[in-house]
Formats: structure tokens, C-alpha cells, sequence
């Protein structure tokens, strides 16, 4: 699609946007509001689940079309994926317990990594190298501009509305970017000496979910050394090992295992698989902290994370546009990776919310330096033909990096916050609930799961029918929950800034290549014979 004129081109890229834009929203909007809504449906043991199931489907949905867009091209399954999110969205809000939702929101996230696959590989498919780095940059941008607005719209509508609008109300949105699509991006022939490989895409996708099922399970569950937590880690290596054997074999393997000999396709996608395990697991539970230790409401708890987005969209959109004019792109890595970590820092230690907003603009400008660089450098590491698979094994490593880091950061929390309330309890902070009346007492042990700290409403509605003498104990009982959830999530955010502090170090290995100023691989080579990193000669100046 490199012929094409510019204008149809910019024209093409306001339809992907369109629905770029549709699937972000509704990611960003549920951040704020997924607390209230878990205590509302009930389920605090499963909270993680709600965004694990999500990961874990778009995870599964991403690496298979990668290769499948490459054979039938992407517009089909740009649809397909808008069709499976705008049902996933319609569904989840029929949500009557936390299974329904988690069932649900497994629904959108096929959707959403059909979307993000083939959005990110159209890029691709219609500009040069050096020029994807302005249009990753917009991208970057519609992401960042979906966090602006998405969390705070979040917050309000559980604030003022029923939650179930926090999940409809960009459903127009999804059926004017399906329109836009159908009209305006262009229809592909089928590569004919392409086949399917089937059996490499049952047993990838037998790697990843047992993989994931064990990190989501394991030290909330069922723990670490368990059968059940074993059996499934076995599961995963005996599918990885017959799906490496089942590569080396088909004629057009799901994902050929030839791309990780390319350097550096391996160390960016190393470098995102940590990024997104530090950045996601760490910043999920920033809202535990906003809403349940600051006792802020989701509407203002949007605020709070508002100025990360801003600082991310105003970086990324200057970042693609040097990147495109320079042809550099190591040095922005270089500087965002290590603000990214001192943003995370900020957060470990945080006890007030002007430090929460501080640690917030840190990170964003850490992460729109840092973001557009890694999609780039892989797309620019290999040839067209392998660029579905190639962006699909980028976001393949993003996603389980935050799946992964997502589920191993809940067990952290979870285990980190038990130790808190026990040793509370030990040093003579608990409440003696043997020496109050049984109904008082009764009514008291409520309180004790942190998960009242979210609802703040019901939290007001049942202080209220406590008797004047015992207003006190509520008063500390509290306390006592919030000071343990705080220490439970510095734990948290010092995890995620140690992995950010790894994926820091790697940029330094990361070798930089020219970005081509076109989508053919260069044919002659230079006057000392270089070569690309698949082997591929590089053209002499």
C-alpha cells in the first residue's frame, strides 16, 4: 500500500485511528471504575482476574492474526476485531456477578488484540520506516488522549450514573469506526503459497494460557509449590517445546522462530515484555491508593492520572516527529526509560495526593519518551512480508509482560497486605473484638476486608448505624486498614520500578539501524559488506 497517495494514505489512518480510539477508550474508562464496580458485583478475591482475562484473550488474539494478516491482509480482521469488541462491550454490562463480568470483558480482549495487531501492522504496510515514527507517535497519542479523558469519565459515570454506561456509551464509536473501515481501507489479495499453520497456533496458544493461568493463580489460590501450580508451569514448557518442534517443520510457521536470531528483535521485545510488566502491574493498583487510602472518589481519582496522560501524549507526538526527522530513535529510550523509573520511585513513597500528581507527569514523560521507540525498531528489523508476525510477536511479549506482571504484582499485594494486617494486629493495632456487643461486633467484622475502602458510599452508609461509642474503633479500624493497604502498595510500585530498572540496562544493548525511507529491503550491499540484522545487505550511500 506504499503507492498510494498521501491523502489516501491520511484518510486510511483516520479509520485505524477511529478504531484505535474505540478499543483504548474502553480500556481507560473501566481504570477508575472497575473498584466500585467490583464492590458493587462483589468478588475482591477475583479483581485481578477482570484485567487478567483481558490480557490473557488479546494476548491469544494478537499472535494468531499477526501471521493470518499477513496472508489476507488486515482490513477483515480490523473488523472482526471491532464486531468482537462492541459484543464483548454490550454483554459486560449485563454483568450480574464477577464471573459474568470476567467472562465479558474475555470477550472484548479478543477484540481489542485483533485491533491493536492489525493496526499497528497497517502502519506498516502503508509507510516507509522512517516515517512510522510521526504516525506511531499519533498513535502513542490516541492512547494517551484515551487516558486523559477515560479514567475521569470513568469516575463520574459510577459517580452519577449506573455503572453499566461506563461499558456502552462508546458503542456508537465502534460502529462508526466498523463503517470507516469497511469504506476506506483497501482490500488485499491472498498470498496464495501461504498456508495456515494450524497446529503451531493450537499449540502456541497451549503455552500461553496454562503460563498465564499459573502467574494469575499462583500465591492467591493455590500457592507457588502446589500441584496445581506445577502441573500448569509443566503444561506450558511440554506446549512450548512441541510448538518450537512443530515451527522448525511447517512451511509457514504462526511465528517462525528464524525472527529471534534477529538481535534486535529480540532485545526490544525482552525490553517490552519488562516495560509492561513493571508499568501495568504497578499501575493498576494506583487507584487503590487514590480512592481506598486518600478516600478520593473515582471522578477525582481520573484527575490524579489525567497528568500522566497529558505529559505522555505532548512527549509522544514530539518523539515520532524527531524520530522521523532525525532517523534516530536509541537516544529517546535511553532518556525515557530511566524518568520512567524515578516516576516509579516517586510512587513508592508517596503519602499525598499533590505527590501522586508529581510521580504521575514523571512517569508520562518517562513513558512518551521512552513507548514509540520499540514497535519502530522491530518493524524496521525485518522484511515486509514477516511485518504481521513481527509486530504480533512485539505485542505478544507487551501483553504478557503485563499479564504476568499484572498477576505476580496482585499476589505481591495481596501477600504484602496480609503481612501488614497481622502485623498490626501483633504490635496491639488490631481491635479486640471479643470485648464489644456481639451485634456491634458483628457488624464491625465488615470492615475488616480492605475491600470497603473502594466503596466509599456504603463505607459513609454503614458508619453511620454504629452507635456514637463505638465511632472511634470505626475510626481506627480504618486507619489501620489504609496504613497496611499503603505499605502493601509500596511493595507494589518498588517491584514494577526494580523490572523498569532491568528493561533501563537492556537499552544500552540494543543496536540502532538507519530507519529505511522505504518498505523494500535494501539489494545492494555498502562498500564493506554490512548487513541488516536478518542478514539482509545494507544499501551503500
Amino acid at each position: 500500500m506504499e503507492h498510494l497517495s498521501h491523502k489516501r494514505k491520511v484518510t486510511i489512518m483516520m479509520a485505524i485511528v477511529a478504531a484505535m480510539f474505540f478499543a483504548a477508550i474502553n480500556q481507560t474508562i473501566v481504570s477508575t471504575a472497575m473498584p466500585r464496580i467490583i464492590a458493587i458485583l462483589g468478588g475482591m478475591d477475583y479483581y485481578t482476574w477482570v484485567i487478567t482475562i483481558y490480557m490473557l484473550t488479546s494476548t491469544i488474539s494478537t499472535v494468531l492474526v499477526g501471521k493470518l494478516s499477513d496472508i489476507y491482509g488486515r482490513k477483515p480482521f480490523i473488523l472482526a476485531g471491532i464486531v468482537f469488541f462492541i459484543i464483548g462491550a454490550f454483554l459486560t454490562g449485563f454483568s450480574k456477578d464477577i464471573f459474568q463480568l470476567i467472562t465479558y470483558r474475555g470477550i472484548q480482549g479478543i477484540g481489542a488484540g485483533i485491533i491493536m495487531a492489525s493496526a499497528f501492522t497497517a502502519v506498516g504496510d502503508l509507510f516507509a520506516p522512517r516515517e512510522r515514527g510521526k504516525w506511531t507517535g499519533v498513535m502513542m497519542a490516541v492512547f494517551g488522549f484515551s487516558s486523559v479523558i477515560g479514567p475521569t469519565l470513568g469516575g463520574w459515570i459510577v459517580d452519577h450514573m449506573d455503572w453499566e454506561w461506563v461499558f456502552w456509551i462508546f458503542l456508537p464509536l465502534g460502529v462508526v469506526a466498523f463503517v470507516m473501515i469497511m469504506m476506506l481501507f483497501p482490500k488485499v489479495e491472498r498470498r496464495q503459497a501461504e498456508s495456515i499453520d494450524y497446529m503451531g497456533s493450537l499449540f502456541l496458544t497451549l503455552t500461553i494460557v496454562p503460563l498465564l493461568l499459573g502467574f494469575s493463580w499462583a500465591g492467591t489460590k493455590y500457592a507457588w509449590g502446589s500441584p496445581q501450580i506445577i502441573g500448569l508451569f509443566a503444561a506450558a514448557v511440554v506446549a512450548l517445546l512441541i510448538f518450537m518442534f512443530i515451527e522448525t517443520r511447517v512451511k509457514s510457521p504462526v511465528m517462525p522462530l528464524s525472527l529471534f536470531r534477529n538481535g534486535i528483535v529480540t532485545v526490544s521485545n525482552v525490553i517490552g515484555f519488562l516495560m509492561n510488566a513493571g508499568m501495568m502491574g504497578a499501575l493498576i493498583y494506583l487507584p487503590f491508593f487514590v480512592q481506598g487510602v486518600e478516600g478520593v472518589s473515582p471522578t477525582y481519582s481520573g484527575y490524579v492520572t489525567m497528568p500522566m496522560s497529558i505529559s505522555m501524549v505532548i512527549l509522544s507526538s514530539l518523539v515520532g516527529r524527531w524520530i522521523t526527522k532525525s532517523g534516530k530513535y536509541k537516544r529517546f529510550a535511553l532518556i525515557g526509560m530511566p524518568i520512567m523509573v524515578a516516576g516509579m520511585v516517586i510512587m513508592a513513597f508517596m503519602d499525598n495526593i499533590p505527590l501522586a500528581v508529581l510521580s504521575m507527569i514523571v512517569f508520562g514523560v518517562g513513558l512518551g519518551l521512552g513507548m514509540p521507540v520499540f514497535s519502530l525498531t522491530v518493524q524496521n528489523a525485518v522484511r515486509p512480508e514477516q511485518l504481521g508476525v513481527a509486530t504480533a510477536s512485539s505485542q505478544l511479549f507487551r501483553n504478557l509482560g503485563g499479564t504476568i506482571g499484572i498477576a505476580v504484582m496482585g499476589t505481591i499485594m495481596a501477600t504484602s497486605l496480609q503481612n501488614s494486617l497481622k502485623s498490626s494486629a501483633a504490635s496491639g493495632g488490631g481491635i479486640d473484638m471479643s470485648k464489644l456487643d456481639p451485634k456491634v461486633a458483628e457488624q464491625l467484622s465488615a470492615f475488616h476486608n480492605p475491600e470497603m475502602l473502594l466503596d466509599q458510599p456504603r463505607l459513609a452508609q454503614l458508619q453511620e448505624t454504629l452507635p456514637a461509642d463505638v465511632q472511634p474503633i470505626f475510626t481506627k479500624m480504618i486507619d489501620m486498614l489504609r496504613d497496611a493497604l499503603a505499605s502493601s502498595l509500596t511493595t507494589v510500585f518498588l517491584s514494577g520500578a526494580a523490572l523498569l530498572v532491568v528493561a533501563s540496562l537492556l537499552v544500552f544493548l540494543l543496536k540502532e539501524i538507519p530507519l529505511r525511507t522505504s518498505n523494500r529491503m535494501p539489494e545492494q550491499t555498502s562498500g564493506d559488506g554490512e548487513k541488516q540484522p536478518d542478514g539482509t545487505p545494507v544499501v551503500a550511500k
